[in-house]
């Protein structure tokens, strides 16, 4: 594996490998992310790809503007929490 990752591409997207990752994810879903760049002729990282689904171009990704309702959650949550934030462990 050494030096394979001089061959990776690296910085912004192109609408084209964003067009290639869509159709891999739709032929075989999410996961097995460690052939997702062979899978769809791209050269990128398994982890370049993971984040750019996840992050970019995945449809349940909501976008836009908050909700009136979530903007008057978030600083009821701010108000009674401030800055903290909680990790929750399930423990059974």
């Amino acid at each position: 594996m050494e030096g394979s990752s001089l061959s990776v591409r690296k910085g912004a997207w192109t609408e084209e490998e964003d067009i290639l990752l869509k159709k891999c994810i739709e032929k075989f879903g999410e996961g097995k992310w460690h052939k997702v760049p062979s899978r769809a002729g791209l050269n990128r990282c398994r982890k370049s790809c993971r984040l750019r689904w996840l992050n970019y171009l995945n449809p349940n990704i909501k976008g836009g503007a908050f909700a009136a309702d979530e903007v008057d959650l978030i600083i009821r949550l701010h108000n009674l929490l401030g800055n903290r934030y909680m990790v929750h462990s399930s423990i059974d």
